[in-house]
């Protein structure tokens, strides 16, 4: 009789998994001249608690970077043998959409979420992310640096209101109403993302990726607020004017382009 509960537990259990929309996580890292940071963001990584059944794997792109960036990466994963983390190196540095690229090729995850490298965006919100997945079976979900009551670094003024410029034209093109289309937080799922093909190399990634998730036929997106813990230019920030003039080409190309 024991044993018999035993089996018919144990079949509840795989038949809960099976109904699970997501049984891994795969959490992508473009890197590039990140040797400050990447450690003490890959600790946080590890560290996030995910809802109980969901794995993660953690893929790092090294971007042919010329600090010690891949040298400390290795030393963490020896360090940390028993995490599922993976480390691909670019041959010649391609920009972060190149990177966020080939993560996206090599990841196994039922979903997965682009993290940057700095420490701007707070892991410990996956598990915000992951929200409307369980709740409606969200395709795609954005973390919004623009809504909630979570903590937001106070910086640049005109960042912000390009930030909201670039977001409205998105939103003209694709017929959204996100308020972050800039966001690095993008969590979608395997699956749509293997089928998109990112072409730009920097920052123009953003706009690129939102203009081809709207034209996916029936998908499902949702927006959460996330924290931002911004990093001024002496701190690392690479983004500059030149890519809000990049991001506005990017929006109207990919918006007329298939």
């Amino acid at each position: 009789m024991c044993f018999s509960i035993a089996i018919f537990q144990t079949r509840l259990i795989s038949l809960h998994l099976c109904m699970q929309p997501i049984q891994k996580l795969s959490i992508l890292i473009p890197a590039y001249n990140e040797e400050r940071t990447i450690c003490e963001l890959l600790e946080k990584v590890i560290q996030s608690v995910l809802p109980e059944g969901i794995a993660k794997e953690i893929i790092i792109v090294n971007d042919c970077s010329t600090d010690t960036t891949e040298e400390v990466v290795l030393q963490f994963i020896a360090a940390h043998s028993s995490e599922d983390i993976h480390l691909f190196k670019q041959e010649k540095n391609k920009g972060k959409g190149a990177a966020i690229n080939r993560a996206i090729q090599e990841c196994s995850g039922d979903y997965l979420l682009i993290q940057d490298a700095d420490l701007e965006y707070d892991p410990d919100e996956y598990a915000l992310l992951l929200k409307p997945v369980f709740k409606d079976n969200a395709d795609v979900v954005y973390g919004s640096r623009f809504i909630g009551h979570n903590p937001h670094r106070i910086l640049f003024f005109w960042h912000s209101i390009g930030n909201k410029f670039l977001t409205t034209l998105s939103n003209i093109m694709t017929n959204l109403n996100l308020t972050d289309m800039e966001t690095c937080y993008k969590l979608m799922r395997t699956s749509i993302a293997k089928k998109i093909t990112i072409r730009e190399r920097r920052f123009g990634i953003e706009p690129e990726i939102t203009a081809k998730l709207a034209k996916v036929k029936g998908i499902r997106i949702y927006e959460v607020g996330i924290s931002y813990y911004g990093r001024t230019y002496e701190e690392g920030k690479k983004i500059g004017w030149r890519d809000g003039f990049r991001a506005i080409y990017c929006i109207l190309k990919y918006k007329f382009s298939n």
